[in-house]
């Protein structure tokens, strides 16, 4: 009797989660699906302007910068590109598509820096924390400890020994890997958050060695090019690439991901 209550309490939760996290999303998909549309049949302008309407009202996913991606390569955008694919890859990145298509993508820049390679340990932490979406850790963590939550419950109110024995054990690794999985939800953020990055559009950019026009210049830079923001003061950011080189640029140069 107490576990068909608790079986009929954890129905009713359900049911009221599932409007909620349903709710204002078909507005969304019809707009997605009729972005879709327009790129089968190859009118990419269009479904560009349709995915902009969707980010305009607020919604953001890794499916929507994805085809923005694609429907930019296919305008011969390769900024616009990388720009969409990078930020869809910040919210899915272990996402193989659109991994390989920023490797596709960057074959057609102009500039080939070579990246110096992560240390181990710091390649194999990325992996780790990286290794789903934020959207998929935040809802299994839910999962996990809602799980937990009911295994806690059969435990109070199990009659059986064995029963409590287990379902106690058992929710405490459960509600271990809930928290496991916030962590690796809280790193994620704080690694975008403290890792800013940012896209060359303008053709041609002068990197100089201080925040003003009279500063030396250091090397140039071309569009599509992807550069780490170090520091800003409104007009100019300093920028380090991948191989280390670091300098100032014109913030109107670049659109942040």
């Amino acid at each position: 009797m107490k576990f068909k209550m608790l079986k009929r309490t954890l129905y009713i939760l359900i049911w009221l989660v599932l409007p909620i996290r349903s709710f204002g999303n078909d507005n969304a998909r019809q707009l997605f699906e009729k972005g879709n549309a327009f790129y089968a049949k190859a009118q990419y302008k269009e479904a560009l302007d349709i995915y902009q309407q969707l980010l305009n009202s607020g919604y953001q996913s890794a499916p929507v910068y994805y085809n923005m991606g694609n429907a930019s390569y296919k305008l011969d955008d390769i900024p616009s590109a990388i720009l969409y694919f990078e930020k869809a890859h910040k919210l899915a990145p272990a996402d193989e598509d659109i991994n390989f298509n920023i490797r596709l993508t960057n074959l057609k820049t102009t500039d080939k820096i070579e990246e110096i390679p992560d240390f181990f340990l710091t390649r194999w932490w990325k992996l780790f924390i990286f290794s789903s979406s934020l959207d998929t850790l935040t809802v299994l963590s839910i999962v996990f400890f809602f799980a937990g939550s009911g295994l806690l419950m059969m435990y109070f109110f199990a009659n059986a020994f064995l029963v409590k024995k287990y379902s106690f054990y058992a929710a405490i690794i459960v509600f271990f890997g809930g928290l496991v999985l916030i962590f690796m939800a809280n790193r994620q953020i704080n690694y975008f958050d403290s890792h800013k990055q940012a896209i060359v559009f303008s053709s041609s950019v002068t990197v100089k060695s201080g925040p003003v026009d009279k500063s030396a210049i250091l090397f140039v830079i071309h569009d599509g090019t992807k550069v780490n923001v170090e520091d800003n003061n409104t007009e100019w950011i300093k920028i380090k690439l991948v191989n280390g080189n670091e300098g100032w640029i014109k913030a109107s140069d670049v659109k942040e991901i």
